[in-house]
Parts: structure tokens; C-alpha cells; sequence
């Protein structure tokens, strides 16, 4: 029995070390930081861009069984996501139309 908890434990701190090594990266700082705020804005619209392909794909199988089941309220609510993850998935674009 002594033997197997120190196996544990053993693996354990094993397992934390790789974790620890394997997740470490290094990161350089940026000459720009101009860029450094572009890369981040892309990275949350990017982001952004998959939440609303979800949202999109939820809304249209909402949509489908609405049909199905002759069920308004459930449609209504189908249209509302669709329009959302519409809204999610091309925010970027929206807002530099606007500008």
C-alpha cells in the first residue's frame, strides 16, 4: 500500500512538471505597440466570429424544429438567435462600416 502512494504521488508531481514545462512559452515584447492592441482585437473578434458560427448553427436547428412542431414562440425565439449570431459572426465588418 506504501508503495502505490508513492507511485501517486510520484506521478503526480511528474505530471505538474510536464504540465508546467509543456505550457510555458516565451514571449518577446513588441516593437509596436500598435500592433500588440491590433493582434489582440483580432484575436477577440476572432473569437467572437466562432461564438456567433455556434450561435448560428443552434439558431437554425431551433428554426428547423419549430417547423416541425408548429411551435411559434419557439420560431420566434429561432429568428431572434439567427439575427444574434448573425450580428456576433459579422461584428467586425459591421463596425467598420460604420466607421
Amino acid at each position: 500500500m506504501e508503495k502505490k502512494k508513492i507511485f501517486k504521488i510520484y506521478m503526480c508531481i511528474i505530471f505538474v512538471i510536464v504540465c508546467t514545462i509543456g505550457t510555458s512559452a516565451i514571449a518577446y515584447a513588441a516593437d509596436d505597440p500598435i500592433a500588440v492592441i491590433n493582434n489582440l482585437s483580432d484575436f477577440i473578434f476572432g473569437a467572437l466570429r466562432a461564438v456567433g458560427m455556434i450561435v448560428l448553427g443552434y439558431s437554425v436547428f431551433q428554426i428547423g424544429m419549430s417547423f416541425k412542431s408548429q411551435d411559434p414562440s419557439q420560431r420566434a425565439s429561432g429568428v431572434v438567435a439567427f439575427v444574434g449570431g448573425v450580428i456576433m459572426t459579422f461584428s467586425k465588418e459591421i463596425i467598420n462600416a460604420i466607421i
